[in-house]
């Protein structure tokens, strides 16, 4: 049996802009969570890990908590924040120490109250107000002792966690370790880390909540619902992923906000942390040009791509002729990538899509013996030579990998710096087919032999 450890789950709650992502990054010890002087900035609860002293936590950050929400995006936030406080061990509840109490924050301490969860008062903002007798005022929330913090320069922080976290530890002790010799701690991880990407509303968010089987992140019909990269741990047919829902990229003349300056951050981050990237298409809307520069991105930072035309089953054959015609014009450097097409909305198309990230993920990562690729480098010569260079032609003597995730293969020989793309192309293909390398980008790399008789100029 390996180790258990227990970590409690610590939901932060509160009315808009009151100071919880700056909580959620102190505690979690990261920028994990947007942080901006903006209201309503968090939609979607985001899960980051903390320490306490000896004690490991879970904490869960939540968009601005409107009770009696009756619109659009303020309804799903609401839904979001309540099953966080479904999910958690204890709720710290958030106010706003500058502001003092108000109407939301007595609907928010009144379901808190209802739920029946355990609940500790944080007035946040509260520099100075430590022995001041405004704290006297937060009593009328009947929800117990208030503790004065400030989340943005740690005070207070420590001490309010320890005084959450201590009856949940209290109650639900760490188990015993069992048997040491279980674990193996140099195993390698094979959970697969994939990041879904793509343009605002083309139904990321649709398809997570589709693979994992319940409303883990809001999916809402509105561009840029999705701001923050939530990661979300998922297992299916015994493999495991943690999946990256990542803020819908714009063009840049539309990039205004601060908010989606920070989105595009974060997105890009989101590709380049993950293993595999599944590039999600609106089959309805066409390819864009912004949809070809996600791809470049991907594919520059070597990650293995997955195309997913999403929405196919709302076009007809002859939309789904010109979506095909137009892939081939915009996309066409993706040729390493399988395209497949889903529906989210209705679970078509999923298993494959799956199958294909685990072949990207395996390709990417896949090893190559040097004789293997030298057999198969002298093979590619030996069937189309390289052009000469005047009287020259380059020869290739051997191949080596040089490293993984994207694969790249080193050929050593003499007179290769005139190796022009149209042959670097041709050899890419022949190792693609040889060692079935599809799903992920390729990078050759030539190095020619100095030759010691040369005097230099």
């Amino acid at each position: 049996m390996s180790t258990v450890v227990f970590k409690p789950v610590v939901a932060l709650v509160g009315r808009t802009n009151v100071g919880k992502s700056t909580l959620f990054n102190r505690l979690t010890r990261s920028r994990a969570a947007l942080v901006a002087n903006i209201s309503g900035l968090t939609r979607d609860r985001h899960y980051g890990e903390g320490r306490v002293g000896d004690h490991p936590f879970i904490v869960i950050d939540t968009g601005g908590f409107e009770p009696v929400a009756t619109r659009g995006i303020l309804i799903e936030m609401a839904r979001q924040t309540e099953q966080a406080i479904a999910e958690s061990d204890v709720v710290i509840l958030l106010v706003d120490g500058r502001e003092g109490i108000n109407a939301h924050d007595h609907e928010v301490a009144r379901l808190l109250r209802k739920a029946g969860q355990r609940v500790v008062l944080a007035v946040n903002k509260a520099e100075g107000m430590r022995d001041h007798a405004d704290m006297a005022l937060f009593h009328e929330l009947g929800l117990g002792e208030p503790h004065p913090i400030s989340a943005a320069h740690g005070d207070g922080v420590v001490d309010l966690i320890e005084l959450a976290l201590a009856p949940v530890v209290a109650e639900r002790p760490e188990p015993d370790s069992g048997d040491p010799e279980s674990d193996d701690p140099g195993a390698p991880d094979h959970r697969i880390k994939l990041a879904i990407a793509g343009r605002p509303n083309v139904g990321k968010s649709t398809l997570i909540n589709t693979l994992v089987g319940e409303e883990r992140v809001i999916a809402y019909d509105l561009p840029g619902t999705t701001r923050d990269a939530i990661e979300i741990e998922f297992e299916r047919e015994g493999r495991r992923y943690t999946l990256i829902d990542t803020a819908g990229l714009r063009r840049r003349g539309k990039v205004f906000e601060t908010v989606e300056k920070f989105s595009v951050i974060k997105t890009l981050q989101a590709i380049e942390a993950s293993n595999v990237v599944l590039l999600l298409l609106d089959a309805e809307a066409g390819i864009s040009d912004q949809d070809a520069h996600i791809a470049g991105f991907a594919a520059e930072a070597g990650r293995a791509l997955v195309v997913g035309m999403n929405k196919w089953d709302a076009i007809d054959s002859e939309q789904r002729d010109w979506v095909r015609r137009e892939y081939a014009r915009k996309l066409r450097f993706l040729s390493f990538a399988q395209v497949l097409t889903l529906s989210a909305l209705k679970g078509q198309g999923i298993k494959p899509v799956i199958r294909a990230v685990n072949a990207a993920h395996a390709a990417a990562f896949a090893k190559l013996s040097t004789p293997k690729l030298t057999r198969a480098l002298q093979a590619a010569v030996e069937q189309q030579p390289a052009p000469r260079n005047g009287i020259f032609r380059p020869k290739m003597r051997y191949a080596h990998q040089g490293g993984q995730n994207p694969p790249r293969i080193i050929i050593h020989g003499s007179g290769l710096d005139a190796v022009a793309d149209p042959y670097r192309r041709y050899l890419e293909g022949r190792f693609r087919e040889e060692f079935k390398l599809a799903g992920t980008p390729l990078r050759i790399e030539f190095k020619s032999s100095h030759n010691p008789y040369l005097k230099d100029e």
